[in-house]
């Protein structure tokens, strides 16, 4: 009788909220987009940015001046499976630090 007498006194819940959601707009395509950079970090910690290998510095600064781009390439940032953790950390907190976005990383399906 109790649970009847509940189910008679909650109100229906029918009510719509109606939302007015932006349209989104396609992102133009006249533009190429900019080449992705290969970032490795060797078993050692060093940094070889597109087959080049650069110090912490240089990949600050290279970092830097890719942020300040309107359209950022993308960072495919690839560990050796062997780096001591602190440098990829490194990388990564470099990178976000100084403003970039388009980060990912390859190459962790190795075993």
């Amino acid at each position: 009788v109790l649970l009847i007498m509940l189910i008679i006194t909650i109100p229906v819940q029918t009510h719509a909220v109606k939302l007015d959601m932006p349209q989104a707009t396609p992102p133009a395509t006249d533009a190429p987009p900019p080449p992705s950079v290969e970032l490795e970090i060797d078993f050692d910690g060093t940094y070889i940015w597109n087959g080049e290998a650069i110090s912490r510095d240089v990949m600050k600064y290279r970092f830097q001046q890719a942020a300040k781009e309107d359209q950022q390439p993308e960072f495919h940032i690839r560990p050796n499976r062997l780096v001591e953790y602190k440098y990829v950390a490194a990388a990564l907190a470099d990178a976000q630090r100084l403003g970039v976005t388009n980060i990912g990383i390859v190459g962790n399906e190795q075993l």
